[in-house]
């Protein structure tokens, strides 16, 4: 069968390797020439995707590349992978309208279209069937099969595996339903199929609503623990005892990454242009995530005056500047914030992170240093942001004058968490 992935990035680009290496042939498109010119390379920036799988389905001649439109001819199922940012609270499906016109003019009677973008509900039947029906002159559901099917992507999990993890499927009929199930039973050990893709784009949005809203209990709860006098770190673990009833969540920097700040806030804007009201979990869980690089900085900037020594001058390293342990993605993550306060406080402000690619590293808007022994011992204090595995957190402990830990793994005299 012929694939077409369009948006080669954290959720296409693992889907189209792993639909060409169970036989299909597939195209990976992308708008993006930079990054089509690496995966025709076999160079992968995904970390979920060892550049060995890529090179292997490029020999093999099941997965290509590119840029031109003109290759999507003849699909028989397309998967629409694009993202949809937000912009001052509203949804940006531009990226969505614009895939769906290109998919639509290549679009024949029987082939298939499946958004996996996370979006709020209605955007398949409200905003991609038109268009695709526009563009291409054909009805949906009469003359194609359509449907959503929300991505699970966990980069860097070890327990869950891409194929591992169960996909939620839907068509906007029993028709589009079966072929667009079909499809992902041979990619997925288990596909849980719902009645349509309304039901489909709540679940997703259920599923991160639920971790923002917890993560950001826990994280106003450091904020009033500590002048309770109470160790919360030692108390959720003291909670997490339970079991049953209970869920583990720990405090941070905040939440970062392409879904938490972002995907819930599709349904609280959805909620207010339908139905006027204001969806109070999360704009509370928002705001309280959205203001936990500013309590970090409060509280580095107290321990440094308690030190003797001002913000102003002080010379700081951040350790761990991705949103999530041992990944490489720096997308919405808090540490950009916490540095950015940092800096506006006049802190001597730089950076270390083993993980980040090369080719990433010039997005960033401070220096990037190895986290040595001397550098370490050169900073009036270090804030371990993310505790990434290829830290050496006994050299931390050792070296450092004063260590603000984000993430509770460091202990001694000169240490205090979050």
């Amino acid at each position: 069968m012929k694939v077409v992935v369009a948006g080669q990035g954290y959720v296409g680009l693992p889907l189209a390797v792993r639909a060409a290496e169970v036989g299909h042939c597939v195209t990976g498109y992308d708008v993006d020439p930079h990054r089509v010119a690496r995966l025709a390379a076999a160079e992968s920036y995904v970390e979920d995707v060892p550049s060995s799988r890529l090179r292997a389905v490029l020999d093999a001649g099941t997965y290509t590349a590119t840029t031109d439109p003109a290759m999507l001819a003849g699909f028989d199922i397309a998967v629409i992978t694009v993202p949809t940012p937000l912009h001052d609270g509203v949804p940006d499906l531009t990226y969505i309208e614009a895939c769906a016109r290109t998919l639509g003019s290549h679009l024949r009677p029987g082939a298939a279209v499946v958004l996996e973008s996370t979006t709020y509900p209605g955007t398949t039947e409200e905003v991609l069937l038109p268009i695709l029906e526009e563009t291409s002159g054909f009805k949906a559901g009469a003359d194609f099969p359509a449907g959503f099917s929300p991505e699970r992507i966990a980069p860097g999990n070890k327990r869950f595996s891409f194929d591992g993890t169960p996909k939620l499927v839907s068509g906007i009929d029993a028709a589009s339903l079966h072929v667009i199930k079909d499809f992902y039973d041979g990619i997925f050990q288990t596909t849980v199929p719902v009645s349509g893709p309304k039901v489909a784009e709540m679940a997703k949005l259920i599923e991160n609503t639920f971790r923002l809203v917890n993560i950001s209990l826990v994280n106003e709860l450091a904020t009033l623990a500590k002048p309770l006098g109470v160790n919360v770190w030692e108390a959720i673990d003291a909670a997490a005892t339970k079991p049953f009833g209970f869920m583990r969540f720990t405090p941070g920097p905040g939440a970062g990454g392409h879904c938490l700040p972002v995907d819930p806030l599709f349904l609280s804007w959805k909620i207010k242009q339908e139905l006027g009201l204001p969806f109070r979990f999360v704009e509370l869980a928002d705001d309280v995530n959205r203001h936990m690089p500013d309590y970090v900085v409060q509280r580095l900037a107290d321990a440094l005056n308690e030190r003797g020594t001002p913000v102003r001058g002080a010379r700081v390293l951040l350790l761990g500047l991705t949103y999530k342990i041992n990944a490489t993605d720096l997308r919405e993550s808090p540490s950009a914030r916490v540095a950015e306060l940092l800096a506006d406080l006049g802190a001597d402000v730089r950076a270390a992170d083993p993980n980040i690619p090369d080719g990433d590293r010039a997005q960033l808007a401070l220096p990037l240093v190895d986290a040595t022994a001397e550098e370490i011992t050169a900073s009036d204090a270090v804030v371990l942001l993310m505790d990434h595995a290829r830290f050496d957190l006994t050299a931390i402990e050792k070296h450092a004058r004063y260590v603000l830990d984000c993430r509770n793994r460091l202990s001694g005299p000169n240490v205090e968490t979050l």
